[in-house]
């Protein structure tokens, strides 16, 4: 087994060894000798000539790296990193920790099983690789008048655009918002243009989502328009709610509302753009009729979506009508008895309400006052235990049967005093909770 290791370490060291990486040196010595070509006008009339520019280009974004590849394990980066990094740290993003090895010219990222999960080059050879790639291969399909270059032009576009998106999920992991949104429209913008002529809008959702954060509102909207212009509206017509925050950020809450009300008539499932509606007619002052007559005529045309029904029960809900929310929740059993959210709806409605009681007793001196929450209480905790046992039952996913059984174990605890059936719902709901399903 010895001997077996040693072979393979000696083939990894002469793999590794064929393929040096380059000094800056040699990274700006081949551009400037491909870019020496395109300056004899025959040259430059051939599409060869640019493409190989492009490729100077990648090779120079590559270069810093050198032969590091993602998932490379802390073991393995001797082999073909020989440097020691300059500094160590333990580090936390977004709430997951990295060892982060620091280099001369860039950052590597470990996850806690020790495989390389974030390259982060910090000290290019040459700024703006990818964009001078994007233009020389832009400038070899305008002299490629025969198209015979035209697929190795696509393919080499899609590569770029491909590395500007991996580029912007690393400055979004590692914080860097405006760097990530630059990235991101950047990777849309580079296989847009002919001869790719492609529409990535997830690419410009990206861009616009990062720009938000960012505080870039207005070119948020002209992102998050290109995505609507191309039939791209994001998980549940995201984009229509993200619009209408940045018109709420620019104060023009109007038009914020038209594009919510846009997006609830194509997804009224949406409860990123049923809230932003139910906080505009809220805030405004506004008569929150429309909310219904939007719900109903989303009704109208799907009378079997039991979906819509959890909604109205959800606006009914926020505009504190109780009596009518359940009814609008019970409603969703009827129509589609297999579904559990109305069910869910109802338990989480009465549970809510026990909560408030509960911090309302917690407050009350007054002793009278005090044991007539107590009741209040305990009548919505018993209210709410029917509906969460219908959607526990119902239910086919079992991660929200472990999130009923949350609850369910709650409402049990209170009661075991009341009899062994309370307290065996309790140790049933319990081990749930505890131990899955």
């Amino acid at each position: 087994m010895k001997r077996i290791l040693l072979a393979l370490a000696l083939i990894a060291s002469v793999q590794f060894a064929g393929a040096q990486t380059k000094s800056p040196a040699e990274v700006t010595k081949a551009i400037e000798s491909a870019e020496a070509a395109a300056q004899n006008p025959k040259k430059a009339a051939n599409p060869s000539t640019w493409i190989n520019i492009a490729a100077k280009y990648v090779d120079a974004y590559n270069a810093p790296v050198g032969n590091i590849w993602k998932g490379i394990s802390q073991q393995e980066l001797p082999l073909v990193v020989k440097e020691k990094p300059l500094a160590t740290e333990q580090v936390n993003l977004s709430g997951v920790p990295y060892m982060k090895n620091v280099y001369q010219n860039f950052d590597l990222y470990f996850n806690e099983g020790g495989l390389l999960e974030i390259i982060k080059v910090t000290r290019p050879y040459v700024n703006g690789a990818l964009d001078k790639a994007v233009e020389a291969y832009i400038k070899a399909y305008e002299v490629d008048v025969k198209g015979k270059k035209t697929k190795q032009i696509v393919a080499g576009l899609k590569d770029v655009a491909s590395k500007y998106m991996e580029d912007g999920l690393t400055e979004y992991t590692l914080g860097n918002y405006a760097e990530a949104s630059a990235d991101f429209e950047k990777a849309g913008t580079s296989v847009e243009c002919a001869p790719v002529s492609e529409m990535d809008a997830e690419a410009f959702y990206n861009a616009g989502f990062t720009a938000v954060l960012v505080k870039e509102n207005e070119r948020a909207i002209k992102l998050f328009e290109k995505c609507i212009a191309n039939d791209y509206s994001g998980e549940d017509g995201a984009v229509y709610s993200k619009i209408a925050e940045c018109y709420t950020n620019l104060d023009q809450k109007d038009k914020a509302a038209e594009y919510l009300e846009t997006g609830f008539q194509k997804y009224p499932q949406s409860q990123s753009i049923l809230v932003g509606l139910i906080n505009y007619y809220l805030e405004s002052g506004k008569n929150t009729d429309r909310l219904f007559e939007l719900i109903n005529a989303a009704k109208a045309n799907e009378p079997e979506n039991a979906s819509l029904y959890y909604v109205e029960g959800n606006i009914n809900k926020q505009l504190c009508r109780v009596e009518d929310a359940v009814a609008a929740y019970a409603k969703c059993a009827e129509v589609d008895p297999n579904y559990e959210f109305g069910y869910i709806g109802s338990g989480i409605l009465y549970y809510e309400a026990a909560i408030e009681a509960s911090q309302k007793a917690s407050e009350e001196f007054d002793n009278a006052k005090y044991e007539a929450l107590l009741k209040v209480i305990e009548e919505n905790l018993m209210n709410a235990l029917e509906p969460f046992e219908k959607a526990f039952e119902t239910t086919k996913n079992n991660d929200i049967k472990v999130s009923i059984a949350e609850y369910l174990k709650n409402i049990y605890y209170r009661f075991t005093t009341k009899g062994a059936e309370y307290e065996a719902g309790y140790n049933k709901y319990n081990d749930i909770v505890k131990n899955g399903l």
